[in-house]
């Protein structure tokens, strides 16, 4: 896998009431590109954090149908991770320095 491809796997957090929950337990989710597997998920956490990821969980989502005026249409299928670390390892979202 070269660095390029794993800068480009995590498209970014999927923020949610369930993501926040999760985040408790030491798990945290991320949006992926649709061709993403396990090991490329776990290799650009590992890269991009600087963190143990422990395991790793994807999720296909389907796209919801949605109305665009008269139009019936569809949101674009998307793929999540959840990647659990191990223990004593975290992640800081918020971007301050500590």
């Amino acid at each position: 896998m070269s660095q390029e491809r794993l800068m480009s796997v995590l498209l970014g957090p999927h923020v949610s009431e369930k993501s926040a929950r999760v985040a408790e337990a030491n798990q945290f989710v991320f949006r992926v590109r649709r061709d993403a597997s396990r090991p490329e998920v776990k290799a650009a956490v590992e890269l991009m954090f600087e963190v143990k990821v422990a395991n790793v969980n994807i999720v296909n989502v389907g796209g919801k149908q949605k109305r665009f005026g008269q139009r019936l249409g569809q949101r674009q299928d998307f793929k999540k991770a959840y990647v659990r670390l191990a223990p004593g390892q975290s992640i800081d979202f918020s971007g301050a320095d500590a």
